[in-house]
Formats: structure tokens, sequence, C-alpha cells
């Protein structure tokens, strides 16, 4: 299988595109807490009522390699992580934290150089016990979307994308070719050949020409050019 920490999100939301895959992505605004940062792995979801017994309980079930993914509403009231709850989820195994929410003690975070990524930091802790639902460790909203266990996500400083976990290493794979042509492609640039040349923009626009409906994609994928999918 490909090695993940190779690759980008906008990688892999490409090879989504490609298979027909139904990706999903992290509402924009998604930041690693230093740069730099990329996680993939299994979803281990959690949802947070106010108390940081959901991440322990969710930590108990995670297998290792997972990623926590906290539903925390997009609260902007309150950090739900800091560095506690950090250092127990590489304690636990889990490759990396991703927050609907905001974190705390980032300094001590960066320090530890664990993979988390939120939408910004507060000093505030939670000061709320709201009631728990029954779905808290099997699914975690993010923004528009759930995620659960039986999904994967990449998260890198652009942002995070999930996908069905039986498709991985099927993503995977397509997303290292896409990177293999578009590293050929910019060298091939950056040794004086333009993007154009390389993707034969010239016989594209004459083919449009000739038939207007014709698209751009189409005519990548006949030459063998990524740029978009």
């Amino acid at each position: 299988m490909i090695d993940p920490t190779t690759l980008s999100t906008p990688l892999f939301f490409d090879a989504c595109l490609r298979l027909g895959v139904a990706s999903r992505s992290a509402p924009a605004g998604l930041r690693p807490v230093a740069p730099g940062m990329l996680v993939f792995g299994r979803v281990c979801p959690a949802q947070h009522f106010g108390s940081v017994d959901v991440f322990l309980e969710a930590f108990e079930r995670a297998q290792p390699g997972d990623v926590l993914v906290v539903d925390n509403g997009a609260r902007q009231d309150e950090g739900c992580v800091g560095d506690l709850t950090i250092l127990e989820a590489r304690a636990a195994g889990l490759r990396g934290v991703l927050v609907w929410g905001l974190h705390r003690d980032t300094p001590e975070l960066r320090a530890i150089g664990f993979p988390v990524f939120s939408y910004g930091a507060v000093p505030m802790g939670p000061q709320r016990l709201d009631e728990r639902s029954e779905d808290a460790l099997s699914r975690a909203r993010f923004g528009e979307h759930f995620a659960t266990t039986e999904d994967v996500v990449l998260a890198d400083e652009d942002g995070a994308i999930f996908a069905p976990a039986e498709r991985a290493e099927e993503i995977l794979a397509v997303a290292g070719e896409i990177r293999a042509v578009e590293r050929r492609q910019a060298e091939e640039i950056k040794a004086g050949r333009t993007l154009r040349e390389s993707v034969q923009f010239a016989r594209f626009l004459a083919e449009r020409e000739a038939d207007p409906s014709r698209t751009f994609r189409q005519h990548l994928r006949e030459v063998g050019g990524e740029i978009e999918e």
C-alpha cells in the first residue's frame, strides 16, 4: 500500500473523484497546531458533551493507528482537548486528533508534536456537562457530514478528507499515480517545457473547436495529464 504520509489531501480528493468514491471534506479552516503535520487512519469518533471521559472511553475502543475525530459542534467558547488528552491519545496508539471545534494548551501541544487539527485555540476549558447521546462513540459530525469507524481520514495543512475505509487502498494507489504524473509535469516545467506543451493544450483547443462538447478533463485523461479531475 502507498505510504499515506507521502500524499496530500488534494491528491486524496482527486483520487476519490477519479474513482467515483463519495468523499467528504471538513469545513474550510481546519488547521494543524504546528506546520507540516499530516495524519491518516481509521476514524475513531467521539461526541463531546463537556467531560473528558468520552475521550478516555473512545481510547479504550480504539485500534492502533486510529484518528480521534471529535464532534464539539464547532463551539467557539471552549477548548475541548488539551495536552493531557493528546498525551493519552498518543499513549493509546492513535495517530492523531481532529476537532470540529477548538483546542487549548497550544505551546504544550506543539512541544508534544502529535498531529492535532482544529479550528483554533481558546484558553477556556469546558464549563458544562450536557446529556450524552446514545451514539456518542459511533459517529461524529464534522461540518455537514458524519464520520464513523467505517471511514478513514487524511488531514494536512489544506484540511481533511473523509472516505470509506473499504476503498482506502484503492484510493491511495490512485493518489500515488496522480502524484507521480504531477511530479513529472513539475520537473518538465522546471526544465523549460511548459505545462501547455506537456498536456498538448493546442491539440485540445483544436479538438474543442471541432467538438464544443469536448472537455479539458476528457483530454487530460487521454494524454495522461493531471491538473484537475
